[in-house]
C-alpha cells in the first residue's frame, strides 16, 4: 500500500465521511415509502450522527476499557457505548421526525455495537 493509501485509510475525516454517506443511505432507504423531504431529513440526521459516532467511538471505547478490570473490562464498554448510542439515535431521530425510527437506527446500532464489542475484545485480550 502506498503511504498516501495508508495515510488516507487512516483518516478520521475519510471514515467520518464513509459513515456519513453510508448510514446516511441507509436511512434514506429505511424511510424511502414516506414523502419527500422526510428520507432527506432521516438521512442528513442518521449521516451526521454516524459521523460523530465514527469520531467519537473508538476514543470512549479505550477510556471505559481502562476505566474497568477483568470480565467488566470486557463487557462494559459495549454495553454503554450500545446505550448511549442507542438514546442518542432514538432521541434524535425522534426530534427530528424520523418516520421509521427503528428501521432506520437497527443497522448504525448493530455497526457500532459491533465494532465497540470487536474493538474492547482486542483491547482486553492484550492486557497482560
Amino acid at each position: 500500500m502506498s503511504p498516501a493509501l495508508a495515510r488516507l485509510a487512516r483518516s478520521s475525516a475519510v471514515h467520518m465521511a464513509f459513515a456519513f454517506l453510508a448510514m446516511g443511505s441507509w436511512a434514506v432507504f429505511a424511510n424511502r415509502g414516506h414523502a419527500m423531504p422526510r428520507p432527506l431529513v432521516a438521512g442528513m440526521v442518521q449521516g451526521l450522527l454516524s459521523a460523530c459516532i465514527t469520531l467519537f467511538l473508538k476514543r470512549i471505547v479505550e477510556w471505559l476499557t481502562s476505566r474497568f478490570s477483568g470480565l467488566g473490562a470486557l463487557v462494559l464498554p459495549p454495553l454503554i457505548a450500545c446505550l448511549v448510542s442507542a438514546t442518542l439515535l432514538s432521541a434524535i431521530h425522534a426530534a427530528a421526525g424520523t418516520p421509521e425510527l427503528l428501521a432506520t437506527v437497527a443497522l448504525p446500532l448493530t455497526v457500532a455495537t459491533s465494532y465497540a464489542a470487536l474493538y474492547t475484545y482486542t483491547l482486553w485480550s492484550a492486557r497482560p
